[in-house]
């Protein structure tokens, strides 16, 4: 065997190496940022109840009934926030896990499912917070 031809394959094995390492830390990453992405819904969440709690609170201190009237349904949306975030961790593994082997395949093919369900539930999570505090508004 050629000395140049061996060099040439030990370089060619570096280079996939590399380049499947890079691949698996790119996946880590959006892996990463789907669980940042869940913790920060769960956060959001919590503090969308905890708000609605004090505003409970304050209300009763006051004695005043507006504002009881949306403090329930702002603790039902922290709860389901709460939840959403809980179950996008999961999805997320799965997703990281999937493309893991098809790394290790080298048969990768994008899907955008996980990305359009956490669009959807957002847009329409935010459409029922506008509407909900479109009609808390005295115009």
């Amino acid at each position: 065997m050629n000395f140049r031809y061996l060099i040439f394959i030990h370089n060619m094995s570096d280079k996939n190496s590399d380049t499947k390492l890079r691949e698996h830390l790119a996946n880590e990453r959006t892996f990463l940022a789907w669980v940042r992405t869940s913790v920060a819904l769960m956060g959001l969440g919590f503090v969308i109840v905890k708000f609605a709690l004090f505003l409970k609170e304050v209300s009763l201190l006051f004695k005043e009934q507006s504002i009881t009237e949306t403090e329930g349904f702002s603790a039902v949306i922290g709860v389901v926030i709460v939840a959403f975030g809980v179950v996008l961790s999961p999805f997320a593994y799965f997703q990281y896990k999937k493309v893991e082997k098809q790394i290790n395949r080298q048969s990768y093919k994008s899907t955008s499912i996980l990305s359009g369900f956490l669009t959807m539930a957002i847009m329409a999570g935010g459409i029922l917070l506008i509407l909900h505090l479109l009609s808390n508004i005295n115009f």
